[in-house]
């Protein structure tokens, strides 16, 4: 197995480092390539992930969907794992991808733990486990196989937001999905910067807006309102 791991980023300059220097420790023997796929940084996060050998690519469009296709364009894998640049995938995730594709699946992601100690977090991880298309997101690390993403399509680069959800629920109809039974490690910091209870609500609304039909420029406007986040995430 060949293995594209793709980071899209947007001023990563404090967590960048962190992650591909643990990806490449983890990577040691094995079939894989580190891409970063930036969507503009005017911080040093460029500089950063060059500095550590990753092959860094500016995206022509900017928003987690272009920058991931773009990577994959640029790519030599034979299978795709997308990771967000504040999320880490547990230590053994090469081996759990290959296992999985060795035994059928063609497609899959991990549950979720928090870097927080929060118990409302830990219930929010808890979920995780279950095999529902709510408790799945782009932050706990999604894999799927060329051949698949050849089927399916890439991510929709008109999407800003819910461009995972969307990506998620087409691999299920197409593809043999798999949920490894080990959690990838997501920043809390969206819940450090708001309250557990007002993100639940807002993803909440969104999903509903989503599922509604609402815009792309509605749903940022809605999320933006109901939440205090960094100035990266849009």
């Amino acid at each position: 197995m060949m293995l594209s791991i793709i980071i899209p980023t947007y001023n990563e300059a404090k967590i960048i480092g962190d992650l591909i220097q643990l990806l490449q420790c983890n990577l040691v023997g094995k079939n894989a390539e580190i891409i970063v796929s930036d969507g503009g940084s005017n911080d040093q996060t460029v500089e950063i992930a060059q500095q550590l050998g990753a092959l860094v690519l500016v995206s022509p469009v900017k928003g987690r969907a272009g920058q991931m296709n773009h990577g994959v364009r640029k790519s030599n894998g034979d299978v795709y794992f997308f990771l967000h640049a504040d999320s880490s995938p547990v230590l053994t995730f090469y081996d759990e991808i290959a296992s999985s594709i060795k035994n059928g699946f063609n497609c899959g992601s991990f549950r979720t733990t928090f870097d927080s100690p929060s118990f409302l977090l830990k219930i929010n991880a808890y979920f995780t486990r279950f095999n529902y298309l709510f408790f799945r997101g782009g932050d706990q690390g999604v894999f799927v196989t060329k051949k698949l993403w050849d089927e399916v399509g890439a991510y929709k680069e008109e999407m800003v937001i819910m461009e995972d959800y969307d990506y998620i629920a087409r691999l299920w109809k197409s593809g043999v999905f798999k949920l490894i039974p080990k959690a990838t490690l997501v920043s809390a910091r969206k819940y450090d910067e708001n309250s557990w209870l007002r993100v639940q609500l807002a993803n909440l609304k969104i999903v509903r807006m989503y599922k509604n039909g609402a815009s792309q420029l509605a749903i940022i406007d809605k999320y933006k309102e109901l939440l205090r986040y960094r100035k990266n995430a849009f």
